[in-house]
């Protein structure tokens, strides 16, 4: 069953302009931006989820920080414009609340992919799923995802599709092509 924590958002499944996730919420996550923020916003189950994969992280000396959470239609649209590197609008899993990127100390906060090889973001790809996340941008994945490796790039999609994507090595757009061919 899809729902907003499954939805398949990328280029050919776009968000709507309009599209603002329901209860987007500030829990004090550790991020590295300002308290009034917007980036700090995430919706409300994947917050929580994100508070306690990083205070199990900490709880094993893993020191992981919150780069960008939510993001807007407009604020993705300004983005965008300087920067092509980036999603397009609407094509952001960020204006959905559901996605965070993360970095640590090791990279200088950066979102680069020599976090990959940090402990920090070792311990990421493989705690994730348990905590209901994916790594969305996985490598040698990106001719599917059509966007290049992010390894600091987690998705909340819920503890039971997070754990079957992790064992089949999966990413979103291979499930939904499945599920589309069971479903004929």
């Amino acid at each position: 069953m899809i729902t907003d924590y499954t939805r398949l958002i990328n280029k050919k499944h776009p968000l709507p302009a309009d599209y603002i996730p329901r209860d987007l919420v500030d829990i004090g996550l550790p991020f590295t931006c300002a308290p009034s923020d917007p980036r700090r916003l995430l919706e409300k189950k994947a917050a929580h989820k994100a508070m306690e994969l990083i205070t199990r992280a900490g709880q094993e000396g893993i020191s992981l920080y919150c780069i960008s959470g939510y993001r807007s239609y407009a604020r993705q649209k300004e983005l965008y414009r300087h920067d092509s590197y980036v999603a397009a609008p609407g094509m952001s899993e960020h204006q959905s609340g559901l996605a965070l990127d993360l970095s640590c100390p090791a990279v200088n906060m950066e979102l680069v992919e020599a976090f990959s090889d940090t402990p920090e973001g070792i311990w990421l790809a493989r705690h994730a799923p348990l905590y209901g996340f994916i790594l969305r941008y996985p490598a040698n994945k990106e001719s599917i995802t059509e966007y290049p490796y992010e390894p600091w790039h987690i998705r909340y999609v819920s503890c039971q599709l997070s754990t079957y994507l992790a064992k089949t090595g999966m990413v979103l757009e291979e499930y939904y092509a499945i599920s589309k061919k069971i479903a004929l």
